[in-house]
């Protein structure tokens, strides 16, 4: 039974005093901190680079899930994963060499994710499955935080559950990236996910901490 996770997303955070906000997540049970990276080209904003990500290293004792948005992510590899990333995730949309992008992951000792956009099929990924640690589903479209839940992704999730056990790796987790809040979590989770990246529904609640606690208690 794999664990479910929940994984604040930081581009919703203070980036201005940043360390508190990671302790703060710390505090209240957050089990990975995803970390969007954007380069301007396959997404319309830009983030921060391997710099950033080294920084919240030296201040995170929770691992850092790398969500790269960018084009040409195999040149990129191995700064990230030098950087301090647990988990390193690419698109499938963003390389035409998906199996050699993966293996330097893995060939770095990090877990290696893939992600699909909301149009993208599942079929885009089924040569790759032995090589995947995670499966990273955008349920919005990607470039900026809080947009709204896309509702096919419900039946997308429940594609992907067979698939993998049709495959036998059913060890993959997946993971939903987008609109995750206190009142789809729990639909989301049945439908097969298991980590749960949550931006403006962790950071723009009352108290992020119970907003936490509150999720966690709705995936039991």
């Amino acid at each position: 039974m794999k664990t479910k996770k929940i994984a604040p997303s930081l581009l919703s955070a203070n980036f201005s005093n940043i360390e508190k906000d990671i302790k703060m997540l710390e505090e209240a049970g957050a089990d990975l901190l995803h970390l969007d990276v954007m380069d301007g080209h396959f997404v319309p904003n830009i983030t921060f680079g391997p710099f950033i990500v080294k920084a919240i290293k030296n201040v995170s004792t929770i691992p850092l899930d790398v969500h790269l948005m960018i084009e040409n992510p195999g040149d990129y590899v191995a700064a990230f994963c030098d950087a301090g990333a647990d988990y390193l995730t690419v698109h499938v949309e963003a390389t035409p060499h998906l199996h050699r992008v993966l293996q330097q992951i893995k060939a770095k000792g990090v877990k290696a994710g893939v992600s699909l956009n909301p149009h993208t099929p599942l079929s885009s990924i089924e040569e790759v499955l032995g090589d995947l640690d995670m499966i990273l589903i955008m349920a919005v479209n990607p470039g900026f935080g809080g947009q709204s839940f896309i509702e096919n992704t419900i039946d997308k999730l429940k594609r992907l559950k067979q698939m993998l056990k049709k495959h036998n790796v059913e060890h993959i987790e997946v993971n939903v990236d987008g609109g995750i809040k206190l009142a789809n979590i729990k639909k989301v989770s049945d439908a097969g996910c298991d980590i749960f990246v949550s931006g403006s529904g962790i950071f723009k609640a009352t108290n992020p901490q119970e907003m936490i606690r509150q999720m966690k208690e709705a995936l039991k």
